[in-house]
């Protein structure tokens, strides 16, 4: 009788295992699909950055959030194309195929965002900085005043004084932990997204999980294709790593041009 259990047991273990095995591979078939095409390595002053463009018009300069590249800061900026402007999205460093220099600090980063804007030919272009990706943009608008025609900060990773001696605020130790973790593979990270999905919520977007219970169902699903996009995440891994570190350093970012 124990037989028949533990082969029964087993065959139901072969089953699930099989049927997860078919679902992550045939997400990490679109996951790599999605970045695979649509983007460019342009050699610039500061290196090859990875960009895409869509739409014609005045120029947008979209930076993306944590977790992104050139594919959701295309995404992000959709809307914008589709209204007449110019909308380009570079992988950050670390992201994809831009690589990760030893200064990726919020000024590096905003230095390289010129540097992708003369590489364009562009002498001046809106910017929105989403998340992660403001600090950088808060940088080049104050280093680099006159690239900057209008900026706009999206939820923004940046410092926030706090009252009294308390002390500045940190990238939890369970976020380095899982970032350190999870982000080694596509495969715990997808299981992770499954499993755990507050807990990246809270960890990748800062976002706490209680708050999508009070925006729409679109809103929703807006924030679900955005933890969807971060796979693949082994090519995003770097530039991570680099958005959990950055706020460590924001009181002491000097804000001089």
């Amino acid at each position: 009788m124990s037989r028949r259990i533990t082969t029964l047991v087993g065959l139901v273990v072969a089953a699930i295992g099989g049927t997860i095995g078919i679902h992550y591979r045939r997400d990490m078939a679109v996951a790599y699909g999605r970045i695979a095409s649509g983007s460019r390595l342009i050699e610039t002053r500061c290196g090859p950055i990875e960009y895409a463009e869509a739409g014609k018009g005045r120029p947008v300069l979209i930076v993306h959030c944590a977790g992104g590249g050139f594919d959701q800061g295309i995404a992000f900026g959709a809307d914008l194309a589709r209204r007449g402007l110019r909308t380009i999205a570079m992988s950050r460093f670390g992201y994809l195929r831009t690589p990760m220099p030893a200064d990726a600090s919020a000024a590096a980063q905003a230095t390289a965002h010129v540097c992708l804007l003369d590489a364009l030919g562009i002498e001046s272009a809106a910017v929105i900085g989403a998340s992660a990706g403001a600090p950088s943009a808060m940088q080049m608008a104050v280093r680099y005043p006159d690239r900057v025609g209008a900026l706009v900060l999206a939820v923004p990773a940046t410092y926030v004084p706090r009252p009294g001696n308390l002390p500045p605020l940190t990238t939890p130790r369970g976020t380095e932990f899982l970032f350190s973790t999870a982000l080694r593979s596509d495969f715990v990270f997808w299981t992770a997204r499954h499993v755990m999905p507050n807990t990246l919520l809270r960890a990748i977007l800062a976002t706490p999980p209680a708050d999508l219970r009070t925006v729409s169902h679109a809103e929703r699903i807006r924030v679900a294709q955005i933890m969807d996009g971060i796979l693949p995440v082994r090519p995003r891994r770097l530039g991570l790593l680099n958005d959990a570190r950055i706020p460590r350093h924001f009181r002491v970012m000097s804000w001089n041009a």
